[in-house]
């Protein structure tokens, strides 16, 4: 196990979002999972914990009741190389959640997730600061990110 892992407290949907997570990610499994017995606090058999591990980036999952709920000031990250797979991620992610602003999202469990091309960080860090700027302005109407209207924004 590494030193510092995600750990992600549900109410009671633990296992649909192992099985969501792990199903969106290629390369990705439910590597342990433990379940509740008779002492509780859930109900016996079902999901206590799970560790995933979602294409090398390992997530600890628990039911722990509902007094835990998720903020959007704690996200998931997501790096993307094309518009295709930006587009994957976003369709699988946001469905039963909702898109909100600049590339993230918030999936149906209430987990925030940015899905953000690589190639955002790049424009946005050019040394050209006029091309930087057209660039942040053109992402800050999106919802989901549009590589190419982020290329035509650096083009000016």
């Amino acid at each position: 196990m590494p030193k510092i892992t995600t750990f992600l407290t549900f109410d009671h949907q633990a296992e649909e979002a192992a099985q969501l997570y792990t199903s969106v990610f290629k390369n990705s499994k439910i590597v342990t999972s433990t379940r509740y017995g008779d002492a509780g606090p859930g109900p016996k058999g079902s999901l206590m914990s799970a560790t995933l591990s979602l294409d090398g980036q390992e997530l600890l999952l628990l039911n722990g009741g509902p007094s835990f709920q998720f903020s959007p000031a704690f996200s998931l990250f997501v790096s993307c190389e094309t518009q295709a797979e930006v587009d994957e991620y976003w369709e699988k992610l946001s469905a039963g959640g909702r898109e909100v602003q600049c590339g993230w999202l918030t999936d149906k469990f209430g987990v925030s997730w940015q899905i953000i091309p690589s190639i955002l960080g790049r424009l946005l860090a050019d040394q050209d600061r006029a091309k930087a700027g057209r660039v942040m302005k053109a992402m800050m109407k999106m919802v989901k990110i549009d590589i190419r209207a982020l290329e035509d924004a650096a083009r000016g």
